[in-house]
């Protein structure tokens, strides 16, 4: 299984990114996909989840202002970002979590988001 991320950048405070994930190889149809991320210095944390069945779950830091989708038949995942502010310049991380005991987690290579003026 192999995750590529794409649609990092520079872009301005205020601005918006859409970050994508292409997922390739086989994965247990019951999964959540992700995104991370990871700012110099600091831990990876939880950005924003989806579940095959629907459910969503956000960061507090990013509820209204991002906004997760996924494309089940592509197998790709999405990450909407608007009003971007210099703390959400990271490492942005794909991540998808097959959902049964012992089930597998996939990491991408990482995609770089700068905000910065």
């Amino acid at each position: 299984v192999q995750l590529v991320e794409s649609g990092g950048g520079l872009v301005q405070p205020g601005g918006s990114l859409t970050l994508s994930c292409e997922i390739s190889g086989s994965i247990f149809d019951n999964n959540a996909m992700g995104w991370y991320r990871q700012a110099p210095g600091k831990e990876r944390e939880l950005v924003a989840t989806a579940v095959n069945t629907g459910p969503t779950n956000y960061a507090d830091g990013v509820k209204g202002r991002f906004t997760i989708s996924r494309d089940n038949g592509m197998n790709m995942v999405y990450l909407q970002m608007t009003s971007l502010k210099p703390e959400d310049t990271a490492v942005y991380y794909c991540n998808v979590r097959e959902l049964f005991q012992g089930g597998s987690v996939y990491w991408g290579q990482g995609t770089q988001v700068t905000v910065s003026s």
